[in-house]
Protein backbone atom coordinates (compact mmCIF):
# COMPACT_ATOMS: atom_id res chain seq x y z
CA UNK A 1 0.00 0.00 0.00
CA UNK A 2 2.41 2.06 0.95
CA UNK A 3 4.26 2.28 -2.66
CA UNK A 4 0.85 2.72 -4.00
CA UNK A 5 0.13 6.15 -2.34
CA UNK A 6 3.87 6.63 -3.09
CA UNK A 7 3.35 6.55 -6.93
CA UNK A 8 -0.25 8.48 -6.58
CA UNK A 9 1.64 10.56 -4.70
CA UNK A 10 4.34 10.99 -7.45
CA UNK A 11 1.55 11.09 -10.47
CA UNK A 12 -0.23 14.25 -8.71
CA UNK A 13 3.18 16.37 -7.44
CA UNK A 14 3.83 15.83 -10.98
CA UNK A 15 1.17 17.06 -12.62
CA UNK A 16 1.59 21.02 -13.69
CA UNK A 17 -1.90 21.74 -14.12
CA UNK A 18 -2.31 20.34 -10.46
CA UNK A 19 0.33 22.96 -9.26
CA UNK A 20 -1.15 26.09 -11.85
CA UNK A 21 -4.57 25.53 -10.36
CA UNK A 22 -3.18 25.82 -7.02
CA UNK A 23 -1.51 28.85 -7.50
CA UNK A 24 -3.88 30.27 -9.18
CA UNK A 25 -6.23 29.68 -5.89
CA UNK A 26 -3.73 30.90 -3.48
CA UNK A 27 -3.07 34.23 -5.82
CA UNK A 28 -6.74 34.64 -5.49
CA UNK A 29 -6.45 34.41 -1.87
CA UNK A 30 -3.47 37.01 -1.55
CA UNK A 31 -5.45 39.36 -3.87
CA UNK A 32 -8.58 39.49 -1.99
CA UNK A 33 -7.01 39.55 1.52
CA UNK A 34 -4.73 42.46 0.46
CA UNK A 35 -7.87 44.51 -0.17
CA UNK A 36 -9.81 42.79 2.92
CA UNK A 37 -6.57 43.47 5.57
CA UNK A 38 -7.19 46.86 5.87
CA UNK A 39 -10.79 46.96 6.21
CA UNK A 40 -9.76 44.82 9.21
CA UNK A 41 -7.26 46.90 10.37
CA UNK A 42 -9.96 50.48 10.36
CA UNK A 43 -12.75 48.31 12.62
CA UNK A 44 -10.28 47.17 14.75
CA UNK A 45 -9.25 50.65 15.37
CA UNK A 46 -12.80 51.55 16.34
CA UNK A 47 -13.28 48.86 18.43
CA UNK A 48 -15.80 50.17 21.84
CA UNK A 49 -14.31 50.18 25.45
CA UNK A 50 -17.41 47.69 25.90
CA UNK A 51 -14.72 45.15 23.42
CA UNK A 52 -17.74 45.33 20.31
CA UNK A 53 -16.42 46.13 16.87
CA UNK A 54 -18.52 47.08 13.36
CA UNK A 55 -17.14 44.70 10.66
CA UNK A 56 -20.23 45.18 8.08
CA UNK A 57 -22.11 48.26 8.42
CA UNK A 58 -24.96 49.01 11.07
CA UNK A 59 -23.70 45.19 12.96
CA UNK A 60 -21.93 45.49 15.81
CA UNK A 61 -20.47 42.07 17.50
CA UNK A 62 -17.74 40.94 20.34
CA UNK A 63 -14.71 41.87 19.18
CA UNK A 64 -12.98 38.77 19.61
CA UNK A 65 -15.54 36.42 18.60
CA UNK A 66 -15.78 38.19 15.28
CA UNK A 67 -12.36 38.71 14.54
CA UNK A 68 -12.26 34.63 14.91
CA UNK A 69 -14.94 34.05 12.64
CA UNK A 70 -13.35 36.03 9.96
CA UNK A 71 -10.09 34.10 10.13
CA UNK A 72 -12.14 31.17 9.19
CA UNK A 73 -14.42 32.77 6.77
CA UNK A 74 -11.09 33.73 5.23
CA UNK A 75 -10.06 30.40 4.75
CA UNK A 76 -13.56 29.01 4.12
CA UNK A 77 -14.27 31.88 1.24
CA UNK A 78 -11.10 30.23 -0.67
CA UNK A 79 -12.33 26.63 -0.54
CA UNK A 80 -15.30 27.16 -3.33
CA UNK A 81 -12.46 26.52 -5.24
CA UNK A 82 -10.64 23.45 -3.85
CA UNK A 83 -13.02 21.17 -5.66
CA UNK A 84 -11.68 22.61 -9.48
CA UNK A 85 -7.94 21.24 -7.68
CA UNK A 86 -9.08 18.08 -6.88
CA UNK A 87 -10.87 17.39 -10.26
CA UNK A 88 -7.72 18.18 -11.80
CA UNK A 89 -5.55 15.93 -10.08
CA UNK A 90 -8.37 13.06 -10.14
CA UNK A 91 -8.84 13.79 -13.86
CA UNK A 92 -4.99 13.33 -15.31
CA UNK A 93 -5.15 9.35 -16.00
CA UNK A 94 -9.00 9.51 -17.96
CA UNK A 95 -7.82 12.28 -19.96
CA UNK A 96 -4.34 10.63 -20.70
CA UNK A 97 -5.86 6.99 -21.07
CA UNK A 98 -3.43 5.92 -18.67
CA UNK A 99 -5.41 4.34 -16.26
CA UNK A 100 -4.77 0.60 -17.95
CA UNK A 101 -1.38 1.04 -16.83
CA UNK A 102 -1.63 1.94 -13.61
CA UNK A 103 -4.01 -1.34 -12.89
CA UNK A 104 -1.27 -3.21 -14.38
CA UNK A 105 0.91 -2.24 -11.59
CA UNK A 106 -2.14 -2.36 -8.75
CA UNK A 107 -3.91 -4.66 -10.22
CA UNK A 108 -6.44 -4.92 -6.93
CA UNK A 109 -8.62 -2.08 -8.19
CA UNK A 110 -9.92 -1.80 -4.21
CA UNK A 111 -6.39 -0.88 -2.89
CA UNK A 112 -5.27 1.50 -5.69
CA UNK A 113 -8.59 3.44 -5.00
CA UNK A 114 -7.54 3.31 -1.49
CA UNK A 115 -3.86 4.44 -2.65
CA UNK A 116 -5.69 7.45 -5.22
CA UNK A 117 -8.01 8.81 -2.18
CA UNK A 118 -4.76 8.83 0.53
CA UNK A 119 -2.54 10.48 -1.62
CA UNK A 120 -5.21 13.02 -3.12
CA UNK A 121 -6.40 13.97 1.03
CA UNK A 122 -2.16 14.51 1.45
CA UNK A 123 -2.03 16.99 -1.09
CA UNK A 124 -5.71 18.94 -0.69
CA UNK A 125 -4.27 18.55 3.13
CA UNK A 126 -1.24 20.68 1.84
CA UNK A 127 -3.44 22.84 -0.51
CA UNK A 128 -5.58 23.42 2.64
CA UNK A 129 -2.81 24.14 5.28
CA UNK A 130 -1.40 27.08 2.66
CA UNK A 131 -4.61 29.06 2.37
CA UNK A 132 -4.90 28.52 6.35
CA UNK A 133 -1.47 29.54 6.75
CA UNK A 134 -2.30 32.79 4.02
CA UNK A 135 -5.67 33.41 6.20
CA UNK A 136 -3.45 33.83 9.30
CA UNK A 137 -1.18 35.62 8.02
CA UNK A 138 -3.07 38.41 6.51
CA UNK A 139 -5.70 38.41 9.78
CA UNK A 140 -2.25 39.35 12.15
CA UNK A 141 -1.66 42.52 9.73
CA UNK A 142 -5.28 43.08 10.33
CA UNK A 143 -5.41 42.91 13.91
CA UNK A 144 -2.18 43.54 15.30
CA UNK A 145 -2.52 46.57 16.95
CA UNK A 146 -4.65 45.10 19.46
CA UNK A 147 -4.73 41.40 19.26
CA UNK A 148 -1.54 40.47 18.05
CA UNK A 149 -1.86 37.09 19.40
CA UNK A 150 -5.42 35.72 18.35
CA UNK A 151 -4.34 34.35 15.13
CA UNK A 152 -2.33 31.87 16.43
CA UNK A 153 -4.47 31.51 20.15
CA UNK A 154 -5.78 27.88 20.39
CA UNK A 155 -9.48 29.40 19.61
CA UNK A 156 -8.08 30.05 15.66
CA UNK A 157 -5.81 26.86 15.36
CA UNK A 158 -9.00 24.96 16.11
CA UNK A 159 -10.94 26.81 13.91
CA UNK A 160 -8.60 26.56 10.71
CA UNK A 161 -8.19 22.76 11.80
CA UNK A 162 -12.08 22.35 11.37
CA UNK A 163 -11.48 24.45 7.49
CA UNK A 164 -9.04 21.62 6.92
CA UNK A 165 -10.86 18.76 7.81
CA UNK A 166 -13.42 20.12 5.65
CA UNK A 167 -11.93 21.29 2.77
CA UNK A 168 -10.01 17.81 2.71
CA UNK A 169 -13.41 16.25 2.84
CA UNK A 170 -15.03 18.34 -0.03
CA UNK A 171 -11.99 17.73 -1.89
CA UNK A 172 -12.34 13.97 -1.50
CA UNK A 173 -16.38 13.90 -2.35
CA UNK A 174 -14.86 15.80 -5.80
CA UNK A 175 -12.10 13.30 -6.37
CA UNK A 176 -14.48 10.20 -5.87
CA UNK A 177 -17.18 12.10 -8.51
CA UNK A 178 -14.48 12.89 -11.11
CA UNK A 179 -13.83 9.09 -10.96
CA UNK A 180 -17.09 7.73 -11.41
CA UNK A 181 -17.73 10.02 -14.07
CA UNK A 182 -14.06 9.30 -15.50
CA UNK A 183 -14.28 13.10 -16.47
CA UNK A 184 -12.98 16.44 -14.95
CA UNK A 185 -15.33 18.96 -16.55
CA UNK A 186 -18.23 16.32 -15.42
CA UNK A 187 -16.69 16.83 -11.76
CA UNK A 188 -16.21 20.31 -11.90
CA UNK A 189 -19.43 20.90 -13.19
CA UNK A 190 -21.40 18.93 -10.25
CA UNK A 191 -19.28 20.93 -7.69
CA UNK A 192 -20.33 24.11 -9.01
CA UNK A 193 -23.98 22.65 -9.52
CA UNK A 194 -23.69 22.02 -5.48
CA UNK A 195 -22.03 25.62 -4.75
CA UNK A 196 -24.58 27.32 -6.66
CA UNK A 197 -27.39 26.07 -4.57
CA UNK A 198 -25.76 26.56 -1.26
CA UNK A 199 -24.88 30.24 -2.59
CA UNK A 200 -27.78 31.14 -4.25
CA UNK A 201 -29.80 29.90 -1.28
CA UNK A 202 -32.29 27.98 -3.29
CA UNK A 203 -33.16 25.75 -0.67
CA UNK A 204 -33.42 28.10 2.19
CA UNK A 205 -37.18 27.51 2.66
CA UNK A 206 -36.21 23.91 3.91
CA UNK A 207 -32.95 23.95 5.80
CA UNK A 208 -32.86 20.29 6.69
CA UNK A 209 -32.05 19.55 2.50
CA UNK A 210 -29.77 22.38 2.77
CA UNK A 211 -27.83 20.57 5.72
CA UNK A 212 -27.22 17.69 3.72
CA UNK A 213 -25.28 19.78 1.05
CA UNK A 214 -21.51 19.90 1.36
CA UNK A 215 -20.54 23.41 1.03
CA UNK A 216 -23.41 24.31 3.31
CA UNK A 217 -22.11 21.85 5.79
CA UNK A 218 -19.10 23.88 5.58
CA UNK A 219 -20.33 26.63 6.59
CA UNK A 220 -22.29 25.36 9.21
CA UNK A 221 -18.92 24.05 10.75
CA UNK A 222 -17.00 27.11 10.12
CA UNK A 223 -19.35 30.04 11.04
CA UNK A 224 -20.84 31.53 13.91
CA UNK A 225 -24.80 30.40 14.50
CA UNK A 226 -25.02 33.69 16.46
CA UNK A 227 -24.27 35.60 13.19
CA UNK A 228 -24.83 33.27 10.00
CA UNK A 229 -28.34 32.21 8.77
CA UNK A 230 -27.04 28.21 9.46
CA UNK A 231 -29.07 25.04 9.26
CA UNK A 232 -27.25 22.41 11.26
CA UNK A 233 -25.12 21.79 14.42
CA UNK A 234 -20.98 21.76 14.13
CA UNK A 235 -20.95 17.90 14.91
CA UNK A 236 -24.17 17.09 12.06
CA UNK A 237 -21.77 18.99 9.61
CA UNK A 238 -18.87 16.98 10.28
CA UNK A 239 -21.52 13.87 9.62
CA UNK A 240 -22.78 15.35 6.27
CA UNK A 241 -19.35 15.85 4.93
CA UNK A 242 -17.51 12.29 5.95
CA UNK A 243 -20.78 10.72 4.56
CA UNK A 244 -20.79 12.40 1.22
CA UNK A 245 -17.32 11.32 1.36
CA UNK A 246 -17.50 7.79 2.25
CA UNK A 247 -20.44 7.53 -0.39
CA UNK A 248 -18.89 9.03 -3.39
CA UNK A 249 -15.88 6.90 -2.34
CA UNK A 250 -17.58 3.69 -1.94
CA UNK A 251 -19.49 4.57 -6.02
CA UNK A 252 -15.78 5.12 -7.37
CA UNK A 253 -14.75 2.00 -6.00
CA UNK A 254 -17.84 -0.16 -7.90
CA UNK A 255 -17.52 2.00 -11.04
CA UNK A 256 -13.25 1.51 -11.13
CA UNK A 257 -14.50 -2.78 -10.15
CA UNK A 258 -16.78 -2.70 -13.22
CA UNK A 259 -15.98 -0.78 -15.97
CA UNK A 260 -12.94 -1.22 -18.21
CA UNK A 261 -9.55 0.13 -17.43
CA UNK A 262 -9.27 2.79 -19.95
Amino acid sequence: MRAAVRAELIKITTLRTGWLVLGAILALQVLVEVQVVGLTADAVARITPDGSIEIFLGQREPARAALLEGIRASSLQMSVFLPALAAVIAGQEFRGGQLGLTVLAVPRRGRLLVAKLLAAAGYLSLAAVLIATISTMFSYLGVKDRYPGLPVSADAIAGQARFILYAVLLGLSTYAIAVIARSTLAAIGVSLALITVTMTQVLAGAPGLDALLPVSAGRNLLLNPATGDLTSSPPQAVLVLVGWALVTALLAGVTLVRRDAR
